[in-house]
């Protein structure tokens, strides 16, 4: 039987060169990293982080480091005019690290034709590079083909390819449809009726308050996470333990990050733990 990857994202070292960035996670006995290149969420890039050149200093840097490079956050919109310029760019990128997944988001509801005539243009490539594209659910609260399960099934079933699949994340769908809201979910159940449809899984936690969304070391926040591994349990799915510490979700859903890069000995404290928790929900040894 194939040995399920759980791989830790590289969003809690926003601020660290990737190379202590892998010297860290090696560190905490992390076997994959998933490189994060999000908005919001790490700090500024252009394209220019995408070249080929830099790709082969990627695969030299993990050779390195002895881990693996499994999926890929690399986000943007695929409803943009520009997508699949810009997205083939980037899946080029993720194939010459040598990864399988690329995370990504799906689009803007008001640019839902020009996605679908994307996503149609995209798929043919992600087969010549063997790329699974994984769209992952927002969580700003925006209004996006995916917000909730049921849309990203929907989505799945509509476009019908294999090369694409769903990287669902339960923390987002706690800001982005809040429970108590109108036309809210619950994180966890939603993650579990997700699955079937997904090609890859981030878990992540959070603190709920009034004060805004908190990220917290799996399993100490309010989103359930272990409900979600068990179900994840009877999978095959590979997934990522996503842990963005140095932002965090004003009462409005906007990311928000700190002035300067968490401590290094605080980020390898919740890698950690998060990675005992996963562990031992999912009995990976």
């Amino acid at each position: 039987m194939m040995q399920r990857i759980l791989s830790v994202s590289a969003a809690p070292y926003d601020g660290y060169a990737f190379p202590k960035v892998l010297d860290s996670l090696a560190s905490c006995g992390v076997s994959h990293v998933e490189p994060a290149f999000i908005v919001g969420y790490t700090e500024p890039f252009n394209e220019d982080a995408f070249s080929p050149e830099r790709a082969r200093q990627y695969v030299e840097w993990l050779k390195a480091s002895g881990l693996g490079c499994y999926a890929f956050s690399s986000h943007i919109d695929l409803g943009r005019p520009d997508a699949v310029e810009v997205f083939s760019r980037r899946m080029d990128f993720v194939a010459g690290v040598g990864a399988t997944v690329i995370n990504t988001n799906a689009s803007a509801r008001q640019d839902s034709a020009r996605f679908f005539r994307n996503i149609e243009a995209l798929i043919p490539y992600a087969e010549q590079l063997d790329l699974v594209i994984c769209l992952e659910n927002l969580g700003d609260g925006s209004d996006n083909l995916l917000s909730t399960a049921q849309d990203g099934i929907e989505l799945i079933q509509r476009i019908g390819s294999p090369r694409v699949r769903l990287n669902y994340d339960a923390a987002n769908t706690a800001s982005h449809r809040p429970e108590d809201g109108f036309d809210g979910v619950n994180p966890a159940d939603d993650a579990i009726l997700a699955l079937p449809y997904c090609g890859h899984v981030h878990i992540k936690d959070i603190r709920i308050s009034p004060e805004g969304y908190f990220f917290k070391p799996i399993g100490e926040g309010d989103i359930g996470c272990g409900r979600i591994l068990a179900a994840l349990a009877a999978t095959a799915l590979n997934l990522s333990i996503e842990l963005p510490l140095r932002l965090h979700r004003g009462p409005d859903a906007l990311p928000r990050r700190r002035p300067q890069p968490v401590p290094r000995a605080e980020i390898e404290s919740a890698v950690r733990a998060s990675l005992a928790f996963v562990r031992q929900h999912l009995a990976v040894s």
